[in-house]
């Protein structure tokens, strides 16, 4: 028998950190903000998922700290047993009425939040069907779901319906794609899937990760944006964005959110969402409620950025969305040009194989509704200069 715990450190790992351009774990010393302090020096956050910059809100803060005083500091338990507390249900209530849909379940994390919806609704006898360039959340769902698992090119509609014509009759079929996507900021095009599942007779899922908060009326999410929220059978969407917390949640009807809390294992087997992060999400869903123009100031400013990126010359994904993708070539060149920027005071995210071919790494920046423009215009300089000097005009 071989020794299970030899296996090799990743190859690239090792080369990167000889280097000197190893870009992960890097530790942050302050608030999740605009301005961070990292490892001792001041850097211009542009690498957060805090679109709309709530994390450092202080009724946000404020709700945690309450939470924690009157609830504790955790639920020690599932939902199904000790863990339901009236935020739970609150939260829930709030959001199945602000997406407009009839039902919502929580999930203590949005990984957890895609595995336990997928491998719920989906077993072995149904095919998932689902644009390639998905989070990795979703693929590891199809695993856990036994079901099988068709990819079409990214946003190819044509390739969609050639994948949903070989689901067989006598099979279930769940159409599963990010709303933005991730790495590129790319819309779905929901309107297309949408009507090829209704011609196929298949189901529709939205990873709304990137979306809520972001998208549609008052930050709704991608299937608002498009008009379609009734035709989207299920969303998901997580708190750690734009709602400024931890967990993720399901939306969809009441009969399938009932049978979901009494099939997902991920669901059923795990500590439900400790009370403040439960109470700061709902102060954020608040204020997000309260202040509709945030996701509009939210584009404004990305487009500002997405603007000024262009006029520099740089190799951007042209988009409308806080996520806005600079390309850098191969990933020693993507890694030495993030190792400028970071020492530059300028944080931003590389992004290598297998998250991309390894002529087309990137570095993806993104966005905050609570950047300034004078912010933006001095990491654009120190972006400018950095790029250009590494992966040339």
């Amino acid at each position: 028998m071989i020794d299970i715990l030899a296996k090799p450190v990743n190859p690239l790992a090792v080369e990167i950190r000889e280097k000197g351009i190893y870009p992960y774990f890097h530790e942050l010393e302050t608030r999740q903000d605009t301005e961070v302090i990292m490892e001792g020096k001041r850097r211009i956050m542009l690498g957060s998922n805090n679109y709309l910059g709530l994390t450092v809100h202080p009724r946000v803060i404020e709700a945690g700290v309450r939470a924690l005083k009157e609830y504790g500091a955790g639920c020690s338990g599932s939902r199904f047993l000790n863990g339901t507390l009236c935020l739970h249900t609150e939260l829930e209530r709030r959001l199945a009425s602000f997406l407009g849909k009839e039902a919502v379940m929580t999930f203590s994390t949005g990984f957890l939040s895609n595995l336990g919806i997928i491998s719920a609704i989906c077993g072995k006898d149904d095919y998932i069907i689902v644009d390639k360039e998905n989070h990795a959340s979703i693929y590891d769902a199809c695993k856990l779901s036994y079901a099988t698992m068709l990819r079409y090119r990214h946003n190819d509609m044509e390739h969609l319906e050639k994948c949903l014509q070989k689901v067989p009759d006598h099979c279930g079929g769940l159409i599963v794609t990010d709303g933005v996507f991730s790495m590129s900021g790319d819309i779905c095009n929901l309107p297309e899937i949408v009507r090829l599942a209704k011609k196929y007779g298949a189901r529709v899922m939205v990873d709304d990760a990137h979306g809520l908060g972001v998208l549609g009326n008052g930050g709704r999410g991608t299937a608002d944006y498009f008009g379609l929220t009734d035709e989207v059978d299920i969303i998901m969407g997580t708190f750690s964005k734009s709602l400024a917390s931890i967990g993720g949640f399901m939306a969809s009807s009441s009969h399938a959110i009932d049978y979901a809390r009494h099939a997902s294992r991920p669901y059923m087997f795990c500590a439900s969402i400790p009370p403040a992060s439960v109470a700061t999400a709902l102060e954020a869903l608040t204020i997000l409620q309260e202040q509709p123009e945030l996701p509009q100031k939210l584009i404004s400013l990305s487009n500002y950025m997405r603007s000024g990126l262009k006029a520099a010359g740089l190799h951007i994904k042209d988009s409308t969305t806080p996520i806005i993708p600079i390309y850098t070539k191969d990933a020693i060149t993507t890694l030495e040009t993030w190792r400028e920027l970071y020492e530059s005071g300028v944080y931003t995210n590389p992004v290598l194989p297998p998250a991309t071919t390894a002529d087309a790494c990137l570095l993806r920046t993104s966005y905050m509704a609570s950047h300034t423009k004078e912010l933006l215009d001095e990491a654009l300089d120190i972006i400018e200069r950095t790029v250009k000097k590494h992966v040339g005009e």
